[in-house]
């Protein structure tokens, strides 16, 4: 596939605010994600409009809801994030040891996990020297652009 035709669907998918496409031509596999799609808090993403009747009956649908969420204890420190969406992994291989734990001490450059995103397996490196306080996924988990994964003090 080349790269016209990548770049016409990258921007049809932005375009159009479709969470997801995916293209099979021929041997060629193509699976674009876009991770800016998600609905807002509180706003409810609906397969098929709701009769106009049902939305004038009920004004509370219509208002976003306000929803209080109590934050988890925070520790201080460096947040290493995801730069991408995948699946996270804190070993090169189930029979290994882990990367990093917590309590253990990182370098800058340092590998602390990997996310396999599209059969690629993407080692994730420390930005920032310390201890790790806290991991903050599990392993196998599907983790989102921009999440945090490590709490580095």
């Amino acid at each position: 596939m080349d790269l016209r035709k990548l770049k016409t669907l990258i921007d049809l998918v932005s375009e159009s605010g479709i969470s997801e496409l995916e293209v099979n031509e021929g041997e060629d596999r193509v699976r674009i994600v876009n991770a800016g799609s998600a609905a807002p808090v509180g706003h409810m993403v609906y397969a098929s409009p709701a009769p106009a009747q049902a939305m004038q009956a009920s004004p509370v649908a219509s208002a976003p809801a306000e929803i209080a969420v109590e934050a988890p204890a925070v520790e201080t420190g460096f947040v290493a994030r995801s730069p991408m969406v995948g699946t996270f992994y804190r070993a090169p291989n189930p029979e290994s040891p882990n990367f990093v734990n917590i309590g253990d001490t990182v370098k800058v450059g340092q590998t602390l996990c990997i996310i396999e995103a599209m059969k690629l397996l993407n080692e994730i490196e420390s930005e920032q020297a310390g201890v790790i306080k806290e991991i903050l996924c599990e392993n196998g988990q599907g983790v989102e652009f921009d999440q945090p994964l490590f709490i580095i003090g």
